[in-house]
């Protein structure tokens, strides 16, 4: 038994070929690969993907926060900043219910006087606990965000008061 054990070792270690476990074919950039799309292998990126190693293409703050504007960054916020941030901007969002750090509410004073580009800045580089998102948000939806924030800002400290008539019974207020 032990010398049948031997000899089917010795045949398995016989049949290994290490140089080409060692050794694997690999492709080169161009190289041609007739089942990729375009037949080689250097491969477009996926739409709207941002490369890593290069800098943002700056863009320029938007002069005034349009309708169009406010819901793209009401999407985007939703998506990346609600999780943490909550819907209305208070700091109690999913994540936080779950034990995670509560980042501060958009309503406080140093948030409410703090100009647009902050909260730019802060979705580019991070701050605190909160990584960075330039990876994964582009510029124009940084600002789109941004002035969502200033919406929501705005919309936590209105007075129905002030509003118009038509608006006021628009939402059932007297």
């Amino acid at each position: 038994m032990t010398r049948a054990f031997l000899l089917f070792a010795l045949l398995a270690i016989a049949g290994c070929k290490k140089a080409d476990m060692a050794q694997q074919e690999s492709y080169r950039n161009y190289d041609r690969d007739p089942g990729l799309p375009g037949e080689t292998t250097e491969q477009n990126p996926v739409p709207n993907t941002l490369a890593q190693e290069q800098p943002d293409t700056p863009v320029p703050q938007p002069a005034i926060a349009t309708a169009q504007l406010l819901a793209r960054g009401q999407q985007r916020y939703t998506i990346f900043c609600a999780p943490c941030h909550g819907a209305t901007g208070d700091g109690g969002g999913m994540i936080v219910l779950r034990g995670f750090p509560r980042p501060p509410d958009f309503t406080i004073a140093r948030l409410l006087h703090a100009p647009a580009r902050h909260f730019y800045d802060t979705i580019t580089s991070g701050k605190g606990d909160m990584y960075s998102y330039a990876s994964r948000i582009p510029p124009a939806d940084r600002w789109a965000i941004a002035a969502y924030i200033r919406a929501l800002q705005l919309s936590r400290h209105a007075v129905i008061a002030a509003l118009p008539p038509e608006d006021r019974s628009r939402i059932g207020a007297p």
